[in-house]
């Protein structure tokens, strides 16, 4: 049967993130109630990454399987036009082989974090990045930053309800960059521990206010212990922007 990879955007914010819930509208859930209005097929829409409530994506990609073979561009129009008004949008489609895997194969994810920082309240941007009023060190929190880099234990960075089976996660890069009022923070590896990426921003964060040295971000690091752990940046500011296949 043909299958197909998905890539998509969605803005987090009226859903229970991504998978499927028994009392709950995801994301996942708005793309398969779409496909059966399309096709009038019960698919499964497999992503690459489980984003939480309230994270969006730019660049999430999932495959779906169908028992009719169709046109990539008749797939992704007929999508769009079903997923309305949900903010959910197929942003590309291809046909892959029947063995591709959104999730398992790939090899890298791409995450950014947007702070802004700035004292006036946010009004476009509201819900779509974490607004820090006081000023913030984008440098001290970039050097900082560089201690997370490679393979660690990065239990205090790692929610109390992750089901991963090991804490130990390699991390390929993290920058920090300021452009005029906005932090960005990109990251990127294989594969994440659940909201590691907001607590390692909620912790940077620290260091940019001048409450935390890089010497105490390395030392929670070191500590194993998610006691440690930073306050937990909120999902508004956290984007899967890629996702990397062979």
């Amino acid at each position: 049967m043909p299958r197909y990879k998905l890539t998509i955007e969605y803005d987090g914010r009226p859903f229970a993130g991504w998978q499927r819930q028994a009392n709950a509208f995801t994301v996942q859930q708005a793309l398969e109630d779409a496909f059966l209005r399309f096709c009038g097929e019960a698919v499964v829409v497999n992503g690459a990454g489980r984003t939480d409530a309230g994270v969006h994506a730019r660049g999430q990609v999932a495959h779906v399987t169908l028992t009719k073979g169709r046109r990539p561009f008749q797939i992704s129009e007929a999508m769009n036009a079903h997923l309305r008004p949900h903010p959910v949008g197929v942003l590309g489609v291809e046909e892959v082989a029947e063995t591709f895997e959104a999730r398992f194969d790939a090899i890298k994810r791409h995450y950014v974090y947007r702070i802004i920082n700035r004292r006036a309240s946010l009004t476009l941007e509201n819900g779509q990045a974490w607004l820090v009023k006081h000023r913030l060190d984008a440098d001290a929190m970039h050097e900082a930053a560089q201690l997370l880099v490679g393979k660690h234990d990065f239990s205090t960075f790692r929610d109390s309800q992750c089901q991963a089976n090991s804490p130990l996660r390699t991390l390929d890069h993290i920058t920090v960059t300021r452009m005029g009022d906005e932090i960005r923070v990109d990251v990127a590896a294989l594969s994440f521990l659940h909201r590691q990426v907001r607590s390692m921003v909620g912790s940077l964060e620290q260091v940019g206010s001048g409450k935390w040295t890089a010497g105490d971000l390395a030392d929670a690091l070191a500590a194993k212990n998610r006691a440690r752990c930073g306050m937990v940046a909120p999902p508004d500011g956290l984007y899967l922007t890629q996702v990397d296949y062979p």
